[in-house]
């Protein structure tokens, strides 16, 4: 009896590079794509500080901008000043909260 051998490897290479690229694909949309929008996004709110914006930093400081330097803000807190970085901010605050 003769078995005919077929070629199989080749289908499974294809089948395995679509998978590894539909994975990729995957991530970028899942993970990497949303990262940089919201860093844009907190670059462009941070290079748009004005004095007297109230603010909250990533660590939770609330305080209000006193002055805005290239790369640092003077926040205004209760009891004094704090001088940080402008990446720290984490957002605005509205004065309707």
């Amino acid at each position: 009896m003769i078995f005919l051998q077929t070629d199989t490897t080749t289908a499974s290479g294809y089948s395995s590079l679509i998978f590894l690229a539909l994975l990729v694909a995957m991530f970028y949309f899942l993970l990497i794509r949303p990262q940089r929008t919201r860093a844009k996004k907190q670059a462009a709110m941070a290079s748009s500080l004005q004095i007297g914006d109230r603010v909250q930093t990533f660590g939770g400081v609330h305080g209000i901008v006193d002055s805005v330097d290239d790369d640092s803000v003077v926040l205004r807190l209760e009891d004094g000043k704090m001088r940080i970085s402008r990446r720290a901010i984490g957002s605005k605050i509205s004065d309707e909260d």
